[in-house]
């Protein structure tokens, strides 16, 4: 039992690690053959930062336990919104632009109804995931259009210059860990839940979706700290997106996968009242200043106080069983 927990802990430190080596080396790989700063932005950046999640997914997938990678989506983004965000605005408040306000959250907010949607007969079905990939594909169209605008193309942060063996052997062993470490998470955390009679789902949401949240986290804090904080905005639906277009997408190609109708009301609903919520500070904050929207504390308290609930909600339905 103590070997799973250290599993989980130097895995998900391993994954964090890893996949910041592996974004630095692909991006200098794509930069050596010539491929823009635009598009390794918005391919190889984008969907490097959601690398650790990915990961897990595929392995908790290939080994049978497609319930822990559908947790791991929906409990990211629920650490996403009530403990990255509301952590970030108690430090700093952000001031949300009109980018984000009426375009990015809007299509968030469709994106998780989608969710809903697909996922109304309990079933995540290969068509499921196959629907999911093509929103991915249509969302990343729209941001190379949008990237594509000269003021926006202009404020892109160009590659880190890498000498070519560095940069293939930052992206091989940078890969390499990502795997083996997400393996090892996998394994571990399916020995846990087996051990105490947990679901794979309770895993994914609790344990799995804090550890791969932790980039988030992390960047989010340090942000705020230096009087960043509107990053922390931005990488919270960014990566709320791709974790229910491509994450939750996952399990689904492998196999049928059957859930709880009870489990998806609990969090999909969740994520859809986060999402909402978020969305209405947003537009009330906007309507007040008109020129951008100010999240500021309280907005951060009631986040993490709604996150915190959401975690005595999980334990509750735990204890029952």
């Amino acid at each position: 039992m103590l070997l799973d927990f250290a599993v989980v802990v130097l895995g998900i430190a391993a994954l964090v690690w890893s996949a910041d080596l592996f974004i630095k080396g692909a991006a200098a790989v794509a930069s050596r053959f010539g491929m823009s700063p635009l598009i390794i932005g918005m391919t190889v950046v984008s969907l490097g930062t959601s690398a650790p999640e990915i990961l897990v997914s595929l392995s908790a997938a290939a080994s049978g336990a497609g319930a822990l990678a559908v947790g791991n989506a929906f409990g990211s983004n629920i650490a996403n919104i009530g403990l990255v965000l509301g952590l970030t605005l108690i430090i700093s408040p952000i001031l949300v632009g009109r980018t984000t306000a009426f375009t990015d959250l809007p299509i968030l907010l469709a994106i998780v109804v989608l969710c809903g949607w697909l996922l109304r007969d309990g079933t995540l079905s290969a068509t499921d995931a196959f629907i999911l990939l093509g929103a991915l594909l249509l969302y990343l169209t729209r941001m190379a259009r949008h990237l594509r605008m000269p003021s926006i193309n202009d404020d892109i942060s160009p590659v880190e210059d890498l000498p070519i063996a560095q940069a293939i052997g930052a992206f091989t062993v940078g890969l390499g860990v990502l795997i083996g470490s997400s393996k090892a998470l996998v394994w571990a955390a399916v020995n846990i839940a087996e051990s105490y009679g947990v679901s794979e789902l309770v895993i994914g949401l609790t344990i799995i979706a804090l550890g791969t949240s932790l980039p988030e986290l992390a960047a989010s804090m340090v942000s705020a700290i230096k009087g960043h904080a509107d990053i922390a905005i931005g990488a919270v639906v960014g990566s709320n997106m791709f974790n229910l277009l491509i994450v939750l997408a996952i399990p689904g190609l492998f196999s049928p996968l059957e859930l709880s109708t009870t489990d998806l009301q609990r969090d999909l609903g969740t994520v859809f009242v986060t999402t909402a919520a978020l969305a209405v500070f947003v537009g009330f904050g906007w309507r007040k200043e008109k020129s951008h929207a100010r999240l500021g504390r309280m907005a951060g308290c009631l986040f993490l106080s709604s996150y915190v609930v959401y975690c005595l909600w999980l334990y509750y339905d735990i204890s029952k069983v």
